[in-house]
Parts: C-alpha cells; sequence; structure tokens
C-alpha cells in the first residue's frame, strides 16, 4: 500500500472509528483464541468452552475503548481476573487487551485518568503476576510492555497534535492567500469603477463622446472582476481542486490590465527586459498581483497623471516595479493605503523576496519595488 493508500485508510478510519474498533476487538479475539486450538501438553486439563467464553469477556470491552477507556480498563482486568481465579484455562503469551487499553488511555485519556490506570496496572500487574508463575522475569516483561503500549499511544497523541497544529495553520494561511486576492480583485475593479463614475457626470456635460467609452470601461471592469471571482469560487468548490491555487493571473495577462487602468484616465507605460516568459506560474501570479495592487493605490490615491510598470528577469531575480508621478504618501491629504502595501509585502515574502514601497527616486510621486528570486533551474523562456 503507498502513501496515497495509507492516507485513505486512515481517513476511512477517522470517519468510521466504531468499526476501527470492532476490527481491533475481533483481531485480539483471533490472538487469544490461538491457546485454545493449539493442543495443549496432556498433564494439563483440557481447555473448556466456559474458559474460552470468559476469554471473549475480556476482549468484548475493547469495542467501547474510545467511549470509555477507563471504565473498559476496569471491565478488563475484572473479567481476567475471574478467569484467572474461576477457571482453569490456557494462558495468554501477551495480556493483548490490558495493551490495548493502556494505548487508548496514553492516547484519549487527561493526564489525572492516565495516572489512575498507571496505579492501578502497578497493582493488578505484580498480583496477576503471582498467580500466574512468581517469576521476576514475567514481572520485569509484562512491566515493559505495558510501558512500551502507553509511551506508543504518548507519541501517537503528540504526532496527531502536531498535524492538528500543522492543519490549523496551513487553514489560516490559505484564508490568507484568499483574503489577498479578494483584496486585490475587488479593490482594482471597484477602485476604477469609481473613478469612472465619477468623471462620468463631467463628460456627459463636457464631452458626451468621452461619457460613453467611461461607462464602457465600467462595465468592463465589473464584468472582469465578476469573472475572476466565479473563477476563484469555482476553484473553491471543486472537490479534486488539488491546492486550491489555479486558475491563476501571469504576466501575459498585464497588458489588459493595464489597458483597463488606462480607461480609467491614468497614463501607464509598460517595458519588459529579459526572459520573463520562463517565470513559474506561482511566481508570475504574484508579479501579476503585486502591479495590480500597486496600481490600484495609484488610481485611488496619487492623483497621478503618469505611471512606469517594469518587469525584468536578470539571472535569478525578477523584478517589478510600479511608479506614478503622483503627490505621494507623505502629501496631505493622501490617505493611507489600507493592507494593500501589507498584501505586496507579504505576497514577496512568500517566494523569498523582498518588496520596498516609498517616494520616487526624485522624491516626488510614489515607488513600490518588490525583487523576487526565480528557482533555480527555471528553464529560460524566449
Amino acid at each position: 500500500m503507498g502513501i496515497r493508500g495509507l492516507g485513505q485508510a486512515r481517513e476511512w478510519g477517522a470517519a468510521h472509528p466504531g468499526a476501527v474498533d470492532a476490527g481491533i476487538a475481533l483481531l485480539v479475539q483471533a490472538a487469544v483464541t490461538m491457546p485454545f486450538v493449539v493442543p495443549r501438553p496432556p498433564e494439563l486439563p483440557p481447555a473448556t468452552w466456559t474458559a474460552y467464553g470468559l476469554t471473549t469477556l475480556t476482549v468484548l470491552p475493547l469495542v467501547w475503548r474510545r467511549r470509555a477507556p477507563m471504565a473498559v480498563l476496569l471491565a478488563v482486568v475484572a473479567a481476567s481476573a475471574l478467569y484467572r481465579l474461576a477457571v482453569e484455562g490456557p494462558g495468554q503469551p501477551l495480556p493483548y487487551q490490558g495493551l490495548v487499553c493502556v494505548y487508548t488511555i496514553a492516547v484519549l485519556s487527561p493526564p489525572w485518568k492516565r495516572l489512575t490506570a498507571a496505579a492501578l496496572l502497578l497493582v493488578a500487574v505484580p498480583v496477576s503476576v503471582w498467580l500466574n508463575t512468581r517469576s521476576a522475569r514475567e514481572l520485569t516483561f509484562s512491566l515493559f510492555v505495558f510501558g512500551a503500549a502507553y509511551v506508543l499511544g504518548r507519541l501517537t497523541d503528540a504526532r496527531q497534535r502536531a498535524h492538528l497544529v500543522e492543519a490549523e495553520r496551513a487553514a489560516a494561511r490559505e484564508r490568507a492567500r484568499i483574503a489577498r486576492e479578494m483584496h486585490d480583485i475587488l479593490s482594482h475593479a471597484v477602485s476604477l469603477m469609481i473613478v469612472q463614475a465619477e468623471a462620468g457626470p463631467v463628460a456627459v456635460r463636457k464631452a458626451p463622446e468621452r461619457a460613453e467609452a467611461a461607462f464602457e470601461a465600467i462595465s468592463a471592469t465589473g464584468r472582469d472582476a465578476m469573472g475572476q471571482l466565479r473563477r476563484m469560487l469555482g476553484v473553491l468548490r471543486e472537490e479534486d481542486a488539488g491546492d486550491g491555487r489555479s486558475p491563476q493571473p501571469d504576466l501575459d495577462g498585464l497588458p489588459a490590465l493595464l489597458d483597463r487602468v488606462r480607461a480609467g484616465g491614468l497614463d501607464v507605460r509598460y517595458e519588459v527586459s529579459g526572459p520573463v516568459a520562463g517565470v513559474p506560474a506561482p511566481l508570475a501570479a504574484t508579479a501579476y498581483r503585486i502591479v495590480q495592487e500597486a496600481l490600484t493605490n495609484t488610481v485611488r490615491h496619487a492623483r497621478a497623471r503618469t505611471a512606469t510598470v517594469r518587469v525584468g528577469r536578470s539571472g535569478g531575480l525578477l523584478t517589478v516595479l510600479v511608479r506614478d508621478d503622483g503627490r505621494g504618501p507623505a502629501s496631505p491629504g493622501a490617505g493611507p493605503a489600507g493592507h494593500g502595501l501589507t498584501g505586496i509585502r507579504e505576497r514577496a515574502a512568500a517566494h523569498g523576496g523582498t518588496a520596498a514601497v516609498g517616494p520616487g527616486p526624485d522624491g516626488t510621486g510614489f515607488e513600490v519595488r518588490a525583487e523576487l528570486p526565480v528557482p533555480s533551474g527555471t528553464e529560460v523562456g524566449t
């Protein structure tokens, strides 16, 4: 069975705990049946159905081991004592029922119940050895196997807790990723639509031909945003959607993005240098979102007339630069950029890169610069 098969088996077991416990009880029953079917030496009395029935009575409580592990341990100890005192039946090479109980208590029970179980066994095990062989060898071996079952249970509990923590962290990372995607899509679209809507009444009075273009730009921006949201929600609904990260925008989508921004009145120049066609899809999607968010901030806050977008690849580094000639973040009334700049830094950091924001090189305007390492071995496009 491969790793995939083991994962499916674990998922099935987690969904059907009762069936798993019944299977464990049947397996233990098969193990304790062996001494009854193997011929006994002539000097020993033959095994009886009464003895076998009492043996089964020690196994039956294991079906409820998860629901009440301490009660199951007490029932097993009591049934085992009755078997030992009331009948002359075959002995068992291992205390299978007790080992299953100890393992279950170590995995599921709080500390005080684990201490109670340990105290009970420290009494029950020596008594059982005294009634059986009264040998130090058997006592040592019994204490060892019970201790091993307890340690295995605690290790299982620690592994399960680690998996749960990692699953929670992964869920938190995915929620943050989806929030960034939703923010980028909606913030960009709404910002452009607001700019066009505010310019519409003026255009209707002074340049009717521009008003029609403004309304067309609003419609196109809205349709594009709805399309992206539908694709994202469709991926989230898919049961076999992999890691849920596709479809994603890429660098080929930047010209269309810039056209929508230009329709809002901002003159955007686009420059590409280096073999950017070979950039991996996740990295290309990050570069697209960084450009989108930077231009959204420009449209919302900068009151800029022109902006420049540069995407270049040199060796193992992809550089994304967005610069405008607006009033900059320190100008009166500029307003904060919200969560967008934080999202840009988070996107860059997720790929081991960096993002710097601040005034342009001559102290005017605003600049966003991100440097993203390209994984080694990535094929260079043409």
